[in-house]
């Protein structure tokens, strides 16, 4: 049983920082792909990052670029994303998601099978 724990939430002033963390379990860590996704109330759910386990490719939607980075650590199954110069823009659930099979640069929501429970972002002006 695949379970993703996501932490490291919270509320920030505009300009600060946040490093979320993805703890993964039952999950096969190898030639996969994990993500973050977030979701602000009445919007779509949208793709933030996300990187290639194997080769640790990564990628990033346009508005984040230069300011988050995807990272993980392959002895602890975790995937974390750094988030530096938040803006209130940012304010969202965010979750992490993880693949079943190989894609790369994918943040299609449904290219990914196994979904956290998401953690809270606000980033006050």
């Amino acid at each position: 049983q695949v379970q993703l724990v996501e932490s490291g939430g919270g509320s920030v002033q505009a300009g600060g920082s946040l490093r979320l963390s993805c703890a993964a379990s039952g999950y096969t860590y190898g030639s996969n792909s994990m993500a973050w996704f977030r979701q602000a109330p009445g919007k779509e759910r949208e793709g933030v990052a996300v990187i290639y386990l194997g080769l640790r490719a990564t990628y990033y939607r346009n508005s984040v670029k230069g300011r988050f980075t995807i990272s993980q650590d392959k002895a602890n199954k975790t995937v974390y994303l750094q988030m530096n110069s938040l803006k209130p823009e940012d304010t969202a659930m965010y979750y992490c998601a993880a693949s079943s099979r190989l894609i790369l640069q994918s943040l299609v929501p449904g290219d990914y099978t196994y979904w956290g429970q998401g953690t809270q972002v606000t980033v006050s002006s």
